[in-house]
């Protein structure tokens, strides 16, 4: 299980091979990417990430463990960045292994919606405008989390 928060760039391919290769015990590997998405008409200018290291890292290795035990996972890969992000770049990715597909999508699926609801990550938006507005939490979002 590895668990990554920083601020720099990640490279996805790079990530996804290094999880997957050499996985001869495993019959499915579950990836997922969530990218800085504008808000429509090319009205974001970035979106910032901020959170508290020791907390963070804590609570999603917490998170992570949960999964692999829940879904008898053979590994799990949590990669989230923080700071200054403009639309199209990588905030984060998650990937599963387990014996059969079920098992790492449910699990991947658990880990997105932990990362989205709970993790604690506030992000704000910048507009082009030059207003500011912090993300609030949304029904959907949460909805999704109880289902676990």
């Amino acid at each position: 299980m590895r668990i990554v928060v920083q601020e720099a760039p990640f490279d996805f391919g790079q990530e996804a091979e290094a999880f997957a290769n050499g996985r001869h015990d495993m019959g499915a590997i579950v990836t997922f990417t969530g990218v800085v998405r504008d808000f429509g008409q090319g009205g974001l200018d970035a979106m910032e990430i901020e959170h508290y290291p020791g907390m963070t890292q804590k609570a999603l290795e917490k998170i992570a463990s949960e999964a692999v035990s829940r879904w008898s996972l053979g590994d799990a890969l949590v990669i989230h960045r923080y700071g200054r992000m403009e639309p199209g770049e990588k905030i984060m990715m998650v990937a599963t292994a387990a014996p059969h597909r079920k098992d790492a999508f449910e699990a991947a699926e658990f880990l997105m919606d932990y990362l989205k609801s709970r993790a604690p990550f506030w992000k704000k938006e910048h507009a082009r405008t030059g207003k500011t507005d912090w993300v609030a939490a949304k029904d959907e979002d949460e909805d999704a989390l109880n289902r676990w």
